[in-house]
């Protein structure tokens, strides 16, 4: 039988085993050798089993790690957000600070960082010790207010082409943003965001007394560039903050040609592009995407990142590249803060220069990965069979759609006896949307504990 059917032949058995749940999503399959020396074919015949596969989105190749299942029978959010276009102003702080309660439990399905189980604590603790030791005072002293030297040298080095001196340290990315919209902005001034949006994002904004503008959203292609336009032309907006790269909480990733367009389009109208970066280094694909940074020549992008959401979130160790506004955020910092902590700066520097940052990286993406097909699985096996969820190819986040008629504000007051908790959906819009969604956090370790709570949750919202 000639190779093109072969192949075939050896696929279908393996499709209908993934169909039918005996090859479950996530399970590792045979490497491309003993694929080859088990069916008595070529290396190139089996590739092309996998590529069939592959193309009907029944498996992924990890890099560096093999194929793995990825089908779930789940079905997926696919309609963009439909924002009101007005600008608006609300409270929904009581919500948002019964969700941080969730900071410092085991299994925090509510909030949008790695368990515990991922970091590499015992090496942070060595790099602690060693940072210490180096510094002068031991850290205790006050460091420069543009922040550890050795920081910024190594974070211009990892990102894409800047200089040490273009980068201010901060106190995580969220820090970083607000010294950006306290430099940018004024009470009573406009800014733009995608719908939905981080609530912490929100909430800044909310304290600095600002209107903000809801953009039409994709969960798959990001924030809708004509709408932009439009509100750019008819109004004066005082910035754009924006998370092109694996937004929370719908995990898109714009492409580098629309994060171009938007470059050139803040830079026609002049007006400032605070970009959140954080999530970037925890992609799923082959090479960390290009951010918006990569594509400005004048300086209108505020570039933000921080190690909170992979390395070490209680270190707060965040960063800024303003541009243009340099001074300006360099001025706010100084007010505000005077400087950034000393030792745990150190320590991420540490972590830079080595190598080992990409290491621990490389390790935490293939586990994420596959923690997302988990709860992707757990989804489509315990909530309502009307839910749909979102697919993202990096980040920590899931977007979960129930029922039209579900309000997950009300449910979260209900999971709270049970011990469950998640973000409900009200909280990343101004505009009383998405009542009937929730954002889920899979960047847990996966294990039988995070399966239960899943399985109540589903429980919960079949009975709601």
């Amino acid at each position: 039988m000639e190779t093109d059917f072969l192949y075939r032949q050896i696929a279908d058995p393996i499709e209908q085993q993934i169909l039918t749940g005996i090859l479950p999503t996530g399970t590792k399959l045979w490497s491309l050798r003993t694929l080859s020396r088990e069916y008595g074919i070529s290396q190139n015949t089996a590739l092309n089993v996998y590529y069939y596969l592959e193309a009907k989105n029944l498996i992924e190749s990890r890099p560096q790690s093999g194929y793995y299942v990825k089908y779930s029978p789940i079905k997926k959010v696919q309609q963009a957000s439909l924002p009101s276009p007005r600008a608006v102003l609300a409270d929904d702080s009581y919500w948002v600070h019964s969700v941080y309660q969730n900071i410092g439990q085991d299994h925090p399905l509510a909030m949008a960082h790695p368990g515990e189980a991922l970091l590499p604590i015992a090496k942070l603790n060595k790099a602690l010790i060693q940072a210490s030791r180096s510094l002068q005072g031991s850290g205790v002293l006050y460091e420069k207010p543009e922040g550890n030297a050795e920081l910024r040298k190594q974070v211009a080095r990892w990102s894409f082409p800047l200089r040490e001196d273009e980068i201010i340290t901060t106190h995580g990315c969220l820090n970083a943003i607000s010294l950006c919209l306290l430099s940018l902005t004024q009470p009573g001034d406009t800014i733009i965001v995608e719908s939905p949006v981080s609530f912490g994002m929100l909430q800044v904004a909310k304290s600095l007394s600002l209107k903000i503008i809801e953009l039409p959203t994709h969960p798959e292609y990001g924030i809708s560039l004509l709408a932009l336009e439009r509100n750019l032309k008819k109004r004066r907006i005082a910035a754009c903050l924006f998370i092109p790269t694996f937004s929370n909480p719908l995990g898109f990733c714009m492409s580098d040609e629309d994060k171009w367009k938007l470059v050139q389009l803040c830079e026609k109208y002049q007006v400032p592009l605070i970009e959140n970066d954080i999530n970037a280094d925890v992609h799923f694909g082959k090479k960390r995407p290009k951010s918006c940074k990569s594509f400005d020549k004048s300086g209108i992008v505020l570039w933000c990142g921080s190690v909170s959401k992979t390395l070490a979130p209680g270190y707060r160790v965040g960063w800024v590249a303003p541009g243009r506004f340099y001074h300006e955020v360099l001025k706010t910092k100084i007010q505000h803060q005077i400087s950034s902590t000393s030792i745990t700066q150190e320590v991420i520097a540490h972590y830079l220069r080595t190598g080992r940052y990409e290491h621990h990286l490389r390790k935490l993406r293939v586990s994420l990965q596959a923690q997302l097909l988990h709860f992707q699985k757990a989804i489509a096996d315990y909530f309502p069979r009307s839910t749909k969820v979102t697919s993202p190819q990096g980040g920590f986040t899931i977007w979960v759609q129930l029922h039209k008629d579900l309000n997950t504000l009300e449910i979260f007051e209900q999971c709270k006896k049970y011990d469950v908790s998640f973000a409900p959906g009200a909280l990343f819009s101004l505009q009383h949307l998405y009542s009937n969604c929730l954002r889920l956090n899979f960047s847990l370790g996966w294990n039988s504990e995070v399966e239960e709570k899943l399985e109540r949750l589903g429980e919960i919202l079949k009975k709601a």
